[in-house]
């Protein structure tokens, strides 16, 4: 488990191997805060369906404090764009199955618009920008996963 960072503009970040609960991220967001009128939050799961559509499992692998560097960038992007309260990114690595959590991100505001748009921008750069590499299994084998252009058109956008 990495560390979660903090920086003074209410960013943490955390890469972990184990699950994180739903509600991860709520907590240290309200503690003793009356500014905040919205929180967003986007939740990734792994599908059993993806280049292949019988993924059975994934293996994520990451460059350990790049990864940490980049999340918390893109976090301080978003802050710069729209006026946030707080962000949280919690990404996880190692082997996973269908079903799993993989990504939670929360962004905090005092309008609901700016914690959706901040939320939709994270997640379209963490998807282009995060050095993380995806391996996927299926029942014919194991496979890197490829960079998708969609992914890169929906980043492109902003």
């Amino acid at each position: 488990m990495t560390d979660i960072t903090e920086t003074e503009l209410d960013i943490a970040v955390k890469v972990q191997e184990e699950p994180f609960k739903m509600d991860d991220g709520y907590e240290s967001t309200l503690r003793k805060r009356t500014d905040i009128g919205a929180i967003v939050t986007f939740t990734g799961f792994v599908r059993d369906f993806n280049e292949t559509p019988d993924v059975i499992g994934l293996t994520l692998e990451h460059y350990p404090g790049m990864t940490e560097r980049t999340l918390t960038q893109i976090g301080e992007q978003a802050c710069q764009r729209w006026a946030l309260q707080a962000v949280r990114i919690i990404h996880r690595i190692g082997d996973l199955t269908p079903g799993d959590p993989i990504v939670r991100v929360l962004v905090a505001s005092a309008h609901r618009r700016d914690a959706f748009q901040a939320c939709d921008f994270i997640m379209d750069f963490l998807k282009t920008q995060a050095p993380f590499w995806k391996k996927e299994h299926s029942r014919q084998g194991a496979y890197w996963v490829k960079e998708r252009h969609t992914d890169q058109q929906a980043a492109e956008r902003w």
